[in-house]
C-alpha cells in the first residue's frame, strides 16, 4: 500500500529547476575522458591528473574523478542507471549518436521513442549508463490525470540517422548547446523513492511504470529524475565504489535553496549546508548537491 506523498504547492521545487553536472568516480581517467570527448562529443572544460570536467560551451555535463583505489559496485546495487544528455535539435542528437556509434559501436545498448522524446542508450567503458536524447515540443506531449504519457516505442537508429544527420551538424557538433536533461537512478524500492524525492525534496510525480519506476520533475517537465528497481530491487545503502559520485540540482534563487534546506530539516533529513551548497544523501546514499544556478548573459 502506498501513501499519498504529494507535496503542497508551497513545498514544490521551483518550476525552472534544472539538473547540473553528474560526477562519476572512474578507474581510468584517460580512457573515460577520451570516450566522453571523442565519442560523446563533449569538450574538455578543465583537466588535471585527478579530474576532468567535460561539457558544451561553459556548461559542465560530466565530471570524472580519478579513483583507481575503488572497485566497481555490484550489478544489483543502487546507484546510477544513466546520465541523460539533452540536445536542442534532432540534428545535434544525430551527430552525437553517429559519433559514439562510429567510434565505440559496442557501447550501444538500445533506442526508443518515448512520445515526449527520442532517446539512444549507451554504456561508457566503465559501465555507466548514458542516454542521448532530444525532446519534442511540450505542445506535443499528452497528459492523462495529471501525468504525462510516455512509452518505449521502437526507434530505428539507422533510419533516424538517415533522416536527421547533416554535414553541418557534424562539423558544428562540439559547439552546439547540450546539458544534463535528467538523471535516472537504480534504487531499492519505489515507495521509498517517492517518499523522499516527492514528499520531502519537492518534485512532482510525472509518471509511474508498474510499480517499478518513478519519474519526477519540477515545472511539469517529463522528468528531471527517475528511479527504478529493474535490476536493484531490495538494494540497501551504497558503499563507496566506482560509478556515481554526485548528482547536482540547480535552483533559480538563493531563497529557493533556503526553503529547501528548511523543508529537509523539517523532514529530519541530515544535510550539509554552507549557504551556497546544500548536500545530502537519498535513502540509498546516492549523494545529491543542490545549488543556485549561475546567471547567464
Amino acid at each position: 500500500m502506498t501513501t499519498d506523498t504529494s507535496p503542497l504547492a508551497a513545498d514544490l521545487l521551483a518550476a525552472d529547476t534544472q539538473m547540473g553536472a553528474v560526477t562519476l568516480r572512474v578507474a581510468d581517467l584517460e580512457a573515460m575522458t577520451t570516450y566522453y570527448r571523442d565519442a560523446v562529443t563533449l569538450s574538455v572544460l578543465s583537466a588535471s591528473t585527478e579530474r576532468s570536467v567535460l561539457g558544451r560551451g561553459t556548461t559542465p555535463i560530466v565530471i570524472l574523478e580519478h579513483a583507481p583505489e575503488l572497485r566497481h559496485a555490484g550489478p544489483r546495487q543502487a546507484g546510477l542507471f544513466h546520465t541523460a544528455i539533452l540536445f536542442e535539435t534532432e540534428a545535434d542528437l544525430a551527430s552525437a549518436v553517429y559519433s559514439v556509434a562510429t567510434r565505440y559501436p559496442a557501447t550501444f545498448t538500445g533506442s526508443a521513442d518515448h512520445l515526449v522524446s527520442k532517446a539512444f542508450y549507451f554504456d561508457d567503458p566503465e559501465g555507466n549508463g548514458i542516454e542521448l536524447y532530444w525532446d519534442r515540443d511540450r505542445s506535443q506531449w499528452s497528459w492523462v490525470h495529471g501525468q504525462v504519457e510516455m512509452a518505449s516505442l521502437a526507434l530505428d537508429p539507422n533510419a533516424f540517422l538517415q533522416e536527421s544527420l547533416t554535414e553541418a551538424s557534424l562539423l558544428a557538433a562540439a559547439s552546439r548547446p547540450a546539458s544534463v536533461g535528467h538523471v535516472h537512478l537504480s534504487v531499492g524500492d519505489v515507495d521509498s523513492a517517492r517518499q523522499f524525492y516527492v514528499g520531502q525534496l519537492g518534485f512532482e510525480t510525472m509518471s509511474e511504470w508498474n510499480g517499478q519506476a518513478l519519474f519526477v520533475s519540477a515545472g511539469k517537465y517529463h522528468h528531471h529524475m527517475a528511479m527504478n528497481t529493474w535490476k536493484s530491487a531490495g538494494a540497501g545503502r551504497r558503499q563507496l565504489a566506482l560509478g556515481l559520485g554526485l548528482v547536482r540540482i540547480e535552483l533559480p534563487t538563493i531563497d529557493d535553496l533556503g526553503a529547501l534546506g528548511e523543508r529537509l530539516k523539517h523532514h529530519g533529513v541530515s544535510t550539509r549546508d554552507d549557504g551556497r551548497i546544500l548536500g545530502f544523501g537519498d535513502p540509498w546514499l546516492n549523494q545529491i548537491e543542490v545549488t543556485v544556478r549561475e546567471a547567464t548573459a
